[in-house]
């Protein structure tokens, strides 16, 4: 088992860590997401570079794309819309 802390962007509060946590979880072969709001970061653990690249995938699709990558006007919006998802449901 491998762990890594990946830098995203847009995240914006702890309604963006509860989709992120729970969304991530809900993966195989992810396990113990923490999201860190003061550094831009998730850290968790995986078990292969195929279960990594899942993720990062996820996260961009959610609108939380890692430092480096584009981060287009839509994903800036999905994250919005991902913050107020997770705030209805933490």
């Amino acid at each position: 088992m491998e762990q890594t802390t990946l830098h995203i962007q847009n995240l914006k509060c702890g309604g963006c860590a509860h989709t992120i946590t729970t969304r991530l979880t809900d993966l195989d072969g992810i396990s113990e997401v923490t999201v860190d709001n003061d550094k831009d970061a998730v850290s968790f653990d995986y078990y292969s570079e195929d279960e990594l690249n899942k993720a990062i995938a996820l996260l961009s699709s959610l609108g939380y794309p890692i430092e480096g990558q584009a981060n287009p006007l839509t994903k800036k919006a999905k994250s919005f819309v991902s913050c107020a998802v997770g705030r209805m449901k933490s």
